[in-house]
C-alpha cells in the first residue's frame, strides 16, 4: 500500500544523512569493488570544490548506476565529494523507497528543488533519459534515449555551472529487459515490474544483477553558453552537445571491452 510520508523536503538538507551512507558503504563497496568491478576514469574531471552539473546515461532495468555512481564520487573523488542525484517523482510515492532515497541524497527533480543543492556549492547528478533510459529493452542497449528539451542546461545556465558528462558501460546487461508488468507494479509505487531471463522464473533470485563488469568514464566539463536571445535553441544544441559527447564516451569503451563479464 502507498504510503507516502513526510515530504524529504521538509528536512534537512532534503533528509540526506551521511551517517546513513556510512552505514550502506559495505554492501556498496561490495557491489563497486567485487561484484561489478568497476573501473572509473577521469576523476580529475570533477572539481574539488564548488558546483557541477553531472550529466549520464541511465540503464539497467533498476537504478544501480545512480547508486554505483553516487558511491565511486565518495570514493574516488580526492575531497570525497557527495553527489546528489535529482529523481523522478514515483520514487518518492511510497515511504520504504523515499526514505531510502532521500538518505542517500536523491531529491524530486525540479528546478526549485536543484537550483539551492547548486547554489550551495554541491554536485548535482541528472540522468536525462530518465524512466526510458532503465526501461529500454535488451535489444536497445548503449542507444541513448531521447535527452529531453533541454531542462538540465537551463538549470546549468541559471545556476552559472558546468555540465560534467558521464558514461556508465555494463550497467546495460544487469537486467536484460524482454518486458514489464506496469499493472502489478502500481501498488508497489513503481512504474513497473522488469521481465528478464531470470524474474519472475525465478522468483526474488531473479531480482539479482548479473555481474557485469563496469567501466565509468566522467568527461570533461562543459561550459553552458550564457542566455541570449535564442535560449530555446542554444538549451538544445548545448543538449545534443552534451548526449553527443556521453555517446562517444561510451562508443569508446564499447571499443575495449572483450567481454560483458569480464570486461
Amino acid at each position: 500500500m502507498r504510503d507516502a510520508g513526510p515530504d524529504p523536503a521538509t528536512l534537512p538538507d532534503g533528509g540526506y544523512d551521511p551517517a546513513f551512507m556510512e552505514r550502506t558503504a559495505p554492501l556498496l563497496e561490495f557491489l563497486w569493488s567485487r561484484y561489478f568491478r568497476v573501473a572509473l576514469t577521469g576523476i580529475e574531471n570533477v572539481p574539488a570544490t564548488g558546483p557541477a552539473l553531472i550529466v549520464a546515461n541511465h540503464s539497467g532495468g533498476l537504478p544501480y548506476d545512480g547508486a554505483m555512481l553516487i558511491h565511486g564520487f565518495l570514493r574516488e573523488h580526492p575531497q570525497h565529494r557527495p553527489l546528489r542525484t535529482l529523481v523522478a517523482n514515483f520514487a518518492f510515492r511510497s515511504r520504504w523507497m523515499m526514505g531510502v532515497i532521500s538518505r542517500i541524497g536523491g531529491v524530486r527533480a525540479t528546478m526549485s528543488n536543484a537550483l539551492p543543492l547548486l547554489e550551495r556549492g554541491n554536485l548535482v547528478g541528472v540522468f536525462p533519459e530518465g524512466l526510458k533510459g532503465v526501461g529500454k529493452s535488451y535489444r536497445d542497449r548503449y542507444r541513448l534515449a531521447h535527452f529531453g528539451r533541454g531542462g538540465f542546461v537551463r538549470l546549468a545556465r541559471r545556476a552559472r555551472v558546468p555540465i560534467i558528462p558521464v558514461a556508465i558501460v555494463g550497467a546495460e546487461e544487469i537486467h536484460p529487459l524482454l518486458g514489464k508488468l506496469t499493472r502489478l507494479a502500481q501498488p508497489l509505487g513503481l512504474p513497473y515490474i522488469p521481465i528478464t531471463p531470470t524474474f519472475p522464473l525465478l522468483g526474488p533470485l531473479g531480482l539479482l544483477p548479473l555481474p557485469t563488469k563496469w567501466s565509468i568514464r566522467i568527461g570533461e566539463p562543459i561550459e553552458v553558453p550564457p542566455q541570449d536571445g535564442g535560449v530555446t535553441t542554444t538549451a538544445l544544441a548545448v543538449t545534443e552537445l552534451v548526449r553527443g559527447r556521453i555517446d562517444q564516451m561510451i562508443a569508446d569503451l564499447l571499443s575495449r571491452r572483450r567481454s560483458i563479464i569480464f570486461g
